[in-house]
């Protein structure tokens, strides 16, 4: 791959240039609350499409109105796009709820977000984010089907979102840092590391690979492209696609550079920790955010095991993407891009799957 690059300014200030130490003091200005009549509103809107036996995936802004909820949700969109690119939604009691009732709720808030995009080869829209007791060394397996710790990485879409229905017994914080952030601490520290992080990297595809390209993706972890800085990472995923030997080899100053930002990302003054709790619903922003969740141990009643509903979204109006994204996201396209599509692939909304 071509690895000429434009390097952008030694400090980058904007609103999602934030530390964690700084948001954990700050709270009211990411965590928000549904009023009643924003709950009733949902509930409603979720009946009424029920109602019409329509197939979840069809779901849309014009068949589940939201008057009341509809200016907070635009906010909330340039929010994730021009402002510190998270929010956590608290108050939904999903514990009164089905499952289908939740989904429904979910499915709808993300509809007038964005547009839902697969998560994986089976075409989901909706996804289940749950410990299926598989190894995250296995080259098949994606880290959220896993108790094991995470590490800080972006998905492959513009927004990923999460609805709790269930914690786990122990552990499994969600945490998120600044991409911004970790750049301007990187040339604040140590500048002679920051041109590899815009240098490509073989990042393995986990065997969901898209027809005529290969088993990985060849994408800098940072791009500074029409003054803004766009980052896509997964570490574990970058370590995995040294596997084929047609992959390019990671350099020793690459390794050093992947390890800094790393080591900044798990600083806890610069990422934040919270809890979900059930009803909880967090959007991410993945051009200028990292997500990680911690180990977790689980009950042992099925019935009670740790589970969350993911939403993978493409936001209209949106900053554009490099063209070295189209890769991965198989049209850069604003409002119409990222997701995992492969051969045979089918959009469908699994309300109860293992996976």
């Amino acid at each position: 791959m071509d690895n000429t690059y434009t390097l952008p300014p030694s400090t980058i200030d904007t609103p999602s240039a934030w530390y964690g130490h700084e948001m954990a003091k700050n709270v009211d200005t990411w965590l928000t609350y549904l009023s009643a009549e924003e709950v009733s509103e949902l509930e409603n809107a979720a009946n009424n499409f029920q109602s019409g036996n329509l197939d979840l995936g069809l779901i849309s802004k014009e068949n589940f109105p939201l008057p009341l909820l509809e200016p907070r949700l635009r906010d909330l969109r340039e929010k994730l796009m021009h402002g510190i690119g998270f929010e956590l939604i608290r108050g939904l009691p999903v514990s009164d709820y089905s499952q289908r009732m939740a989904a429904t709720i979910f499915c709808g808030i993300g509809a007038h977000l964005g547009r839902p995009r697969s998560q994986n080869a089976a075409g989901h829209i909706l996804g289940h984010v749950r410990d299926l007791g598989l190894n995250a060394n296995d080259a098949g397996t994606r880290i959220y089907q896993t108790s094991e710790r995470q590490t800080f990485h972006t998905d492959s879409t513009d927004v990923v979102g999460l609805m709790c229905l269930r914690p786990a017994k122990e552990g499994g914080q969600s945490l998120l840092a600044s991409t911004v952030t970790i750049y301007n601490e990187m040339q604040r520290r140590r500048p002679e590391l920051v041109p590899e992080m815009f240098k490509s990297v073989a990042t393995d595809r986990r065997g969901e690979v898209p027809p005529r390209q290969k088993a990985y993706f060849e994408i800098p972890v940072l791009n500074w492209h029409r003054g803004l800085l766009t980052g896509i990472y997964q570490r574990q995923y970058v370590n995995s696609a040294q596997r084929f030997p047609d992959a390019p080899r990671l350099s020793e100053a690459q390794v050093e550079a992947l390890d800094f930002f790393d080591s900044l990302a798990n600083d806890p003054q610069l990422h934040l920790s919270m809890e979900l709790q059930p009803g909880d619903m967090q959007f991410v922003y993945n051009h200028t955010l990292l997500h990680d969740r911690t180990a977790f141990v689980d009950w042992p009643e099925p019935n009670k095991k740790r589970h969350l509903l993911r939403l993978w979204l493409s936001l209209p109006d949106d900053r554009p993407l490099p063209e070295c994204f189209r890769q991965r996201y198989g049209s850069i396209e604003i409002g119409n891009r990222g997701g995992i599509i492969v051969e045979g692939t089918k959009l469908n909304v699994p309300l109860d799957v293992e996976g």
